[in-house]
């Protein structure tokens, strides 16, 4: 039976946390690596531009053995009309899994629905599982058993990455602050998943329009571009001013703190460039993270069970 990973809910506690073990002992082996995806194929579908996600999906896959075919859907018949079931069983019958990375996370759960193969989500507007999944690694890395512990802030627009930290936040038991403007808050359905998911793990979610109240004595600041891809509201940095990373507003952190950022950055907006290059180090361990934390998904995907 196929697995798809469309959110981080496809998982279960026990399961998030087997995959991000597993990378830590990838990621310390390096080319020690399981084969498991030997003869395999996989279609990396996108809509969007992509620098970490598809290198990364590329090389894992071919270190652990298949090979992969990227596909542009301008360069498809879905981008003259052919129905999204029909181009997902034409791909089902050629290659053992297809990696979406759209704009619609409408488009994405019917491609799922009728694709005969695993459908991994590489980012939607709603969503970016992998991503937090490989957060979640790095902050492990650094912080073992104590990643429950820490203070989480995210502080931003409550887009596809914070959507996904609430649910991340639910799933592994973490304490996330979130900090949005008002008019930019996450999505209602992402926060209550997260939040039921706590019920279960002891995580906690906090959120807030005050981004000092977030930060304040946290570990962690997390933040991500104002303007995603395909997202033409400029207005809204103007609402957002007041929550970029910098100097003044990471005094209310803890004098230990990190400062995360997914990337790619706009610096003088989200993050001033002197708080960019001060935390460089973690931002691209983090985009690096992905990698073997990828290899973890697929190897769990596929392995039998």
């Amino acid at each position: 039976m196929k697995r798809d990973f469309i959110d981080l809910w496809n998982l279960d506690p026990d399961e998030g946390w087997q995959i991000v073990r597993r990378t830590k002992e990838i990621k310390e082996k390096r080319g020690e690596v399981s084969g498991v995806l030997k003869g395999k194929n996989f279609a990396l579908l996108f809509t969007k531009p992509s620098t970490r996600t598809r290198v990364s999906f590329e090389v894992a896959i071919r270190d652990m053995g298949g090979s992969s075919l990227f596909l542009q859907e301008s360069q498809l018949q879905i981008s003259r009309g052919e129905d999204v079931k029909d181009t997902a069983r034409t791909l089902s019958r050629y290659v053992d899994g297809v990696i979406v990375r759209n704009h619609s996370h409408v488009w994405l759960e019917e491609f799922a629905r009728w694709s005969g193969v695993p459908t991994i989500n590489a980012l939607t507007d709603k969503s970016h599982p992998c991503q937090i999944l490989s957060d979640v690694f790095t902050l492990y890395e650094k912080y073992g058993e104590d990643t429950k512990r820490i203070k989480i802030a995210y502080v931003g627009d409550g887009n596809n990455v914070c959507n996904t930290w609430l649910v991340g936040a639910g799933l592994f038991g973490l304490n996330l602050f979130v900090a949005t403007p008002e008019e930019h808050t996450p999505d209602s359905y992402y926060l209550q998943a997260g939040l039921d998911l706590c019920g279960f793990t002891g995580g906690n979610i906090y959120l807030t329009t005050n981004p000092t109240e977030a930060v304040k004595e946290a570990d962690v600041v997390y933040t991500d571009v104002w303007v995603s891809m395909g997202d033409k509201n400029e207005e809204k940095k103007e609402a957002l001013k007041a929550f970029q990373v910098n100097e003044k507003l990471l005094s209310h952190a803890k004098p230990e703190v990190i400062v995360m950022h997914c990337l790619p950055a706009k610096k003088g907006e989200e993050i001033t460039e002197d708080i960019f290059e001060r935390y460089a180090d973690i931002i691209f361990t983090q985009a690096e993270n992905r990698l073997h934390s990828q290899k973890a998904l697929l190897e769990f995907l596929y392995e039998e069970k």
